[in-house]
């Protein structure tokens, strides 16, 4: 019997070292951010059932990937405020689809091969509530893109 309350309370003690921090759903606060953008740019996007904005500069004229494909693609990364948080060369890079954050995955399947435009991508089909590496939690991402190959 002092077996079970010695792992009771081990547990109870593990629980409470848990993080416990609420999580912040910033779905509205994304989107304002995100329609304020668009506005001050004047783009003309589409908003997908996921959340996903993206308009398509240059359509392609090559093969449409799937959420399974691998690309490469030639890509610039801003915060909302235009800070460049990462860029490939214009030779680009190749990945797999199914490796990449949640909007890089959907969004990608709206070019086609030598297209070119944007993903205005919310927090919520990124890194959510966690930072990585310079990417503070809850952040907007946007990404300038031109998909090179569907390989």
């Amino acid at each position: 019997m002092k077996t079970h309350s010695l792992i009771a309370g081990l547990l109870i003690l593990f629980v409470s070292c848990t993080n416990n921090d609420p999580i912040t759903d910033y779905t509205a606060q994304n989107d304002q951010e995100i329609n304020t953008y668009i506005t001050e740019k004047q783009l003309t996007t589409i908003k997908t059932d996921s959340g996903l904005y993206y308009a398509i500069t240059e359509e392609g004229d090559g093969a449409q990937p799937t959420s399974s494909s691998n690309v490469t693609v030639a890509y610039k990364g801003t915060f909302i405020n235009g800070v460049v948080f990462d860029q490939s060369s214009a030779a680009g890079i190749t990945f797999n689809l199914k490796n990449v954050i949640k909007g890089w995955t959907e969004g990608i399947t709206y070019f086609k091969e030598g297209g070119k435009g944007l993903l205005l991508i919310p927090s919520h089909l990124a890194y959510g509530n966690r930072s990585y590496l310079t990417i503070p939690a809850g952040s907007v991402l946007i990404f300038e893109i031109h998909l090179i190959s569907v390989n």
